[in-house]
């Protein structure tokens, strides 16, 4: 059964071509957040050492966050007339960043992994935030909200990953490999 992508309606003052437009954006941070909370999850499960009690109880709350952002994107989706897709597949498919390959490991490998995968899921949401401003304020509200609580989680994962002088042992990382690697620096 193919996916239907057609808008049989919208939100009252949106055409439908503004609105196809700001489902895909949703739809696209529909995806981050799916990914993202599995992502913490995992982290979450594969946490070890002296600062793991910290660092899973951390996570948590913020997958539960992420989890209630996800369902808040996917219902403005469907109030603009779309269809919200969150199968894994979907997922897989339409994302534009690698898997988490982090397995079992230390803290501070997965926090400077984790720096790494905040930094793009942010800076996509405020790409996103920046085109929505001339598209839709209401969904560009329901983003900066999202985008000030991913900020705050971020901060949460780098507050581990600085020293006192304000340096960020992940600032080079490129990838997640890279982030671990670099936080592993850290311990």
């Amino acid at each position: 059964m193919a996916t239907d992508t057609t808008i049989h309606y919208t939100a009252p003052g949106l055409g439908e071509a503004d609105a196809g437009r700001i489902i895909e954006l949703l739809q696209s941070r529909l995806h981050a957040a799916n990914d993202l909370h599995l992502t913490l999850k995992h982290v979450h499960w594969n946490v070890v050492g002296p600062h793991f009690f910290a660092v899973h109880q951390m996570i948590d709350p913020q997958v539960e966050k992420v989890r209630s952002m996800a369902d808040d994107l996917a219902e403005r989706i469907a109030t603009l007339g779309g269809s919200p897709k969150g199968t894994p597949g979907s997922i897989v498919a339409e994302r534009d960043w690698d898997d988490y390959t982090i397995g079992r490991a230390s803290t501070q490998e997965h926090l400077g992994s984790l720096d790494v995968v905040y930094r793009g899921v942010v800076a996509s949401h405020r790409e996103a935030i920046d085109e929505l401003d001339k598209l839709d304020l209401v969904t560009q509200d329901m983003l900066i909200g999202q985008t000030e609580q991913l900020e705050l989680f971020h901060w949460f994962i780098r507050a581990h990953l600085e020293d006192q002088g304000g340096r960020l042992a992940t600032s080079a990382a490129g990838s997640e490999v890279e982030g671990a690697v670099a936080g592993s620096e850290t311990e």
